[in-house]
């Protein structure tokens, strides 16, 4: 006999679509058996009710036989030759009437027996046993649905506990259910070979025991064939029974084995620690799904990771399909209002964003640290899992000063020929040292035991509590960088340039030196590595504002400014040499270089860190250019008036001349009218007047024209 297909038992408790489409296949199996068995089980009842027919019809022909002497026939009656052959005749075929008989008890007992068991009592006990699995699976689905949906609340405990028990229960039913319907699939596969070759085993034998007086060596020849039917059925059965001894022991020591694994969440989550070296997961998630312009739904699918990408499949499906590419993606915990245990899966270009929901906090990040592996591409090298564990202990040790930047990068240096560059991006931020870092030590760009800001925490309440406070007070707080929560639209409607980028806030730390070009490396580095050692997912979205004044953070929700930097504080900005999406700006004080305090700012976009590093150059540059054509007006504008007050004073100047003049006319008129003797000396007071006047005003007029 070739082998037997079988059901694997060992995989009811994770009930993935691959079990479930293996699943359909045997019910489909069943289906057609059952429809075949149906059409062979009206044939052989019609084989029987011929035969039963054929021995009536015998019986009654044997019993006419002999009634022929009582025939009273108007011509040829009392043939006595006749009449004793037909009674020979009905002994004869009264005999074969009996052996009809004894044919009919035989198909009824060896042919009809055997395939009306099997199908009234196998094949209906196998769907009896399918609807209760589906009933189990239905409400195994309504109770994890109702898990799904408890509150992150914590006041209604009963509740929370009546939800796990009705979860454990259920998924106990559908557990044992399944193992047991897989059991009696396994055991179909045997039984439909005997309950096809028993009836007609049955059947022969019938026969050849009907034609066993008339024909020996034919007997013989059916015996032998019979007997090697007969021993390859016994065969069978034996092996059917061991199999099924063998699926009975594997279903109690399953049943041993996952009554911790019925409960939803662990309760014990010492006993089963969070692995982070994981290069390859699958399991059940929530998807959200939107169905409106705010609304949306959550839909249980099976996902798994193939490669570098995210699969989904749904029950039913023979094969998965594309949810989004994990290369170069970024993953992180997310809260959402309706749902616990939620992560969200960003594509490498931000074009596609993928919320998902685990089914403890265990299992969310395991799956965080297996796709943020997967996105470094370690599923490439050899040892995968080996790797993953080496990149974690590095991102672990990176918060750790060492001796030199050169060292440190050494230290790192992967040995494995399969590792690639970005493998080790969260540990080791910049590619290969500059010649003039790798002599200055870690000190030199960023201080030890630093402390890193990972949200943005607004100055509007530092500068409110300052404003309290009266002007000729020393101890007032200011913001060196000239952040400010008010608002500032009027900085920004002047300016030429406006460009609106979505940036990820990362995290900021002071920094000891502005002018070197390596200190945003060294501290994208830290934060990264003090975000992985921390479990720090959640990032704060805003709106870069670049403007030829100033770079602004605004809440894209609310549209209030965050943080304002202006434009002369930024001392550099700088990319990620492999990541893209990442950069970063030092601000120096706005004292001052004087000032050494200065701060780095780390952010993270959609690809295209690089495209902001160039917009607040080009912004800088717009800057200096209206700075300098700011200072050419005002320049021109003192010229002009410069030349107005020329203008005024001078034509001031011949204003004087012409009264002078008119004075001089009015007096020499008045002197010739008349000539009193005491009118000379007034006559020359007043000449001395006009000269000196006429003398002052040809002076103003000579200086006048001399400036001219």
């Amino acid at each position: 006999m070739p082998g037997i297909e079988k059901l694997p038992i060992e995989e009811t408790l994770e009930d993935s679509p691959q079990t479930r489409s293996l699943l359909g296949v045997f019910e489909e199996d069943t289906a057609a058996i059952s429809n075949y068995c149906t059409q062979l089980y009206q044939a052989m009842q019609r084989i029987y009710d011929a035969q039963n027919e054929l021995s009536a019809a015998t019986h009654l022909t044997s019993r006419l036989l002999k009634e022929y002497d009582k025939q009273r026939f108007p011509l040829g009656g009392d043939d006595e030759v006749m009449s004793s052959t037909l009674q020979q005749f009905a002994k004869v075929i009264d005999e074969l009437s009996s052996c009809h008989a004894v044919l009919s008890t035989q198909l009824a007992d060896a042919m009809m027996f055997p395939i009306t068991q099997f199908k009234e009592r196998d094949l209906k006990e196998i769907l009896t046993l399918k609807e209760v699995f589906q009933i189990a699976s239905d409400d195994h689905d309504v109770a994890i649905n109702r898990y799904s949906r408890l509150s992150k609340r914590r006041e209604n405990d009963k509740l929370r506990a009546e939800v796990v028990e009705d979860v454990y229960t259920s998924r106990k039913k559908q557990h044992q259910t399944m193992m047991h319907y897989f059991c009696s699939l396994n055991t179909l596969q045997y039984k439909k070979k005997t309950a096809l070759l028993e009836p007609l085993l049955g059947y022969m034998q019938a026969q050849i025991s009907f034609f066993k007086l008339g024909s020996e060596n034919l007997t013989q020849q059916w015996e032998e064939f019979l007997g090697t039917i007969g021993t390859s059925v016994q065969n069978v059965r034996r092996e059917m029974e061991e199999e099924v001894g063998q699926m009975q022991q594997t279903i109690q020591e399953m049943e041993r084995a996952c009554d911790a694994l019925y409960a939803p969440c662990d309760p014990d989550p010492a006993h089963s620690p969070v692995s982070r070296n994981l290069t390859r997961k699958q399991g059940y998630l929530y998807i959200r799904n939107k169905t409106g312009l705010v609304s949306s739904s959550w839909e249980r699918q099976y996902f798994f990771t193939q490669g570098g990408n995210l699969m989904q499949q749904g029950r039913g499906e023979v094969a998965g399909g594309l949810v989004t590419d994990l290369d170069n993606s970024s993953v992180m915990a997310v809260d959402c209002d309706d749902r616990r245990f939620c992560f969200q899966v960003t594509s490498f270009d931000g074009k596609k964003v993928v919320t998902l929901q685990a089914e403890s906090r265990k299992e969310c990040e395991e799956w965080i640290s297996t796709i943020n592996n997967i996105s470094r591409r370690i599923y490439l090298s050899e040892n995968a899992e080996e790797l993953a564990a080496r990149v974690n202990q590095s991102a672990l040790e990176a918060v750790t000063p060492s001796p030199s930047f050169q060292q440190r990068h050494e230290s790192m240096r992967p040995t494995s020929k399969g590792r690639t560059g970005r493998a080790s991006s969260i540990s080791s931020v910049g590619s290969e040292p500059s010649p003039a870092l790798s002599v200055l030590s870690l000190d030199a760009l960023v201080a030890p035991e630093t402390p890193i800001q990972f949200d943005i925490i607004s100055p509007v309440s530092e500068e409110n509590s300052g404003q309290s406070k009266t002007a000729p007070q020393s101890s007032r707080r200011s913001n060196p960088f000239g952040e400010s929560g008010e608002s500032t639209a009027e900085d920004s409607e002047d300016s030429i340039l406006h460009q609106l980028f979505i940036v990820r806030f990362l995290g900021s730390m002071e920094v000891k030196t502005a002018e070197s070009v390596d200190v945003i490396s060294e501290t994208m580095r830290q934060i990264l590595a003090a975000r992985a050692i921390h479990n720090i997912f959640r990032m704060t979205e805003s709106h870069l504002l670049v403007t030829c004044d100033c770079l602004k953070l605004i809440d894209p929700q609310t549209q209030v400014t965050r943080l304002r930097f202006p434009l002369s504080t930024v001392v550099q900005c700088l990319s990620h040499q492999d990541n893209k999406r990442l950069f970063g700006f030092v601000l120096q004080s706005a004292s001052g270089r004087s000032d050494s305090r200065a701060m780095c700012y780390i952010f993270e976009s959609n690809n295209d860190g690089e495209k902001i590093c160039d917009s607040i150059g080009l912004a800088k540059q717009i800057a200096l250019h209206s700075e300098m054509d700011r200072k050419a007006v005002e320049k021109k504008k003192e010229e002009d008036k410069a030349k107005e007050k020329q203008k005024e004073e001078l034509s001031k100047q011949r204003q004087i001349e012409k009264d002078l003049e008119e004075q001089s006319r009015l007096i020499a008129a008045s002197s010739r009218t008349a000539n009193p003797p005491g009118s000379d000396g007034q006559f020359l007071v007043l000449s001395n007047s006009q000269s000196e006047d006429s003398d002052a005003g040809e002076e103003g007029k000579k200086k006048g024209e001399s400036e001219a």
